[in-house]
């Protein structure tokens, strides 16, 4: 049989070629553009996801969307709301958004020459909504729904087998309204159902309704650092290590050139109509991004296992201890601090909770700066993100003394680029345990700048066996220089 198709050719129905090659490349173009892949060529999901933001309480939400917009292909949005905060307790600014949009719109079809789905203005504009414009829970219970709160229930409720990611910039009681909605209008069954479809990422305790939904609704997917600005909880959250080193968390051990007014005006604001809207830091830049860095699409991230670790910071499942600066007691498990040991930017090991975002602050930074040129520039004068191709299996059952072989061979860069390796493991990833190892790296990784390397499992001080995270990151030698990742889990068993 030969590799050709062949067409039927009869009086009734007669397919040229021609017409056939345009119906597949249409065909093609419209499943690209729906499980459109970055890091590799192979289908993928996209994340659908919906934002919750009290945008002009300070700079900090408007830079975000600049961002979240030029990751806007790597996912489906759903709904941007307009919502209150502790820090803007009595009116919403969704038509700060509509701006930001309007000025996307002006850059998307340059964006469109460097990846495809990148959405229409129209569209987004046509998902934009106002919250409730009273703060927290005054904004919660009969009569107190809102456009943003029906655009939400409406969108969990789409027959789509996807999760909903609620990326929650300000206060959540739009969400909270949603969630209090269904629980009174339908059957147990169905609120369940409603809960488990709802994926949450919320950037600390901004009015009191977050502490009331992880109370009531005990199986909902939440992420967070609990507690209050006036508590002090931002310099004890997890998402501050965005670029809180000099203010809110008060860190040292990253680089802030990065994150400084300085570089993001070279990088960002001075690049077209996009980057103008992009607004000088007042207290830290992009406090809420990290809601959605750990949704893109760049072979480090992990949806479901925030665990793991990605440019989103890592978190543990646990029921935290009441602490000064929470609200109320929290009376379940969520995904909230945990803390990572790295090597920083002082030559001195950092250990905290802050360190499991900044540990990625140069390559996310990189990342959104070629992002920026991509809305002016044409293709062949920005650099595009390697593609890595992990040729070991992505998941390897090994015994304590055995040998793991590890390879990167194929990897390419669609700009022709030399590429850079660099295989490490990510300890706090993992559960495999050695005790009395030094900082940051207790398994040697022989050749661990080669696109091939190896290395022998422990045999001696081993704690406790279970699994080993290996994290592959390839960066590029374009301008800026970008990283894309691969992960392979070795699970240690007797």
């Amino acid at each position: 049989m030969s590799g050709e198709m062949t067409i039927p050719n009869t009086r009734k129905t007669i397919i040229s070629k021609k017409l056939f090659s345009i119906f597949f490349v249409s065909l093609s173009c419209f499943l690209l553009n729906i499980n459109f892949v970055y890091a590799d060529k192979k289908p993928s999901i996209k994340p659908r996801v919906f934002v919750l933001t009290d945008i002009e309480n300070e700079p900090d939400d408007a830079q975000s969307m600049v961002r979240f917009l030029t990751y806007s292909n790597q996912w489906d949005i759903e709904g941007l709301v307009a919502t209150t905060s502790v820090h803007q307790k009595n009116h919403t600014a969704a038509a700060r958004i509509r701006k930001i949009i309007n000025a996307y719109g002006k850059v998307q079809n340059n964006l469109l020459l460097h990846e495809p789905g990148f959405p229409t203005e129209n569209y987004l504009l046509s998902i934009v909504r106002e919250g409730h414009s009273s703060y927290g829970m005054t904004a919660v219970g009969k009569g107190m729904d809102s456009e943003g709160s029906k655009l939400l229930i409406q969108q969990v409720d789409k027959n789509d087998s996807r999760p909903l990611w609620v990326s929650i910039w300000g206060g959540p009681n739009v969400l909270a309204q949603a969630l209090w909605k269904i629980r009174e209008t339908r059957t147990p069954q169905e609120l369940k159902r409603f809960v488990s479809k709802i994926r949450v990422y919320t950037i600390s305790d901004q009015d009191d309704s977050g502490p009331w939904i992880r109370k009531n609704f005990p199986d909902l997917f939440y992420i967070a650092s609990p507690g209050i600005h006036s508590g002090g909880a931002y310099h004890h959250a997890t998402w501050s290590g965005i670029s809180g080193d000099n203010f809110h968390a008060r860190f040292s051990g990253a680089d802030f050139s990065v994150v400084d007014n300085p570089w993001l005006d070279k990088h960002v604001r001075s690049k077209g109509p996009l980057g103008a809207q992009y607004p000088y830091t007042k207290y830290l830049m992009e406090g809420d991004t990290p809601s959605f860095l750990g949704l893109i699409n760049n072979g480090l991230n992990s949806l479901e296992h925030p665990n793991w670790g990605s440019w989103g910071g890592r978190y543990e499942l646990y029921t935290p201890r009441f602490e000064r600066w929470f609200i109320q007691k929290e009376t379940r498990p969520l995904w909230t601090n945990a803390t990572d040991e790295v090597l920083g930017h002082d030559g001195r090991w950092h250990t905290s909770n802050h360190a499991t975002i900044w540990r990625w602050r140069k390559a996310f930074q990189n990342d959104f700066a070629a992002r920026m040129d991509w809305t002016t520039q044409p293709y062949a004068d920005t650099n595009h993100p390697p593609v890595v191709k992990l040729a070991t299996p992505a998941a390897i059952t090994a015994k304590p003394g055995g040998r793991v072989e590890l390879s990167a061979i194929g990897s390419t860069d669609p700009d022709s680029d030399q590429l850079s390796y660099r295989w490490f493991y990510y300890l706090e990833a993992g559960s495999f345990t050695v005790s009395s190892a030094r900082s940051g790296q207790p398994v040697e990784i022989q050749n661990f700048d080669q696109p091939q390397a190896w290395f022998n499992i422990p045999t001696k001080r081993v704690l406790r066996k279970g699994t080993m995270h290996i994290i592959l990151a390839v960066t590029d030698h374009g301008k800026p220089r970008l990283t894309r990742y691969k992960r392979v889990i070795i699970s240690v068993k007797p």
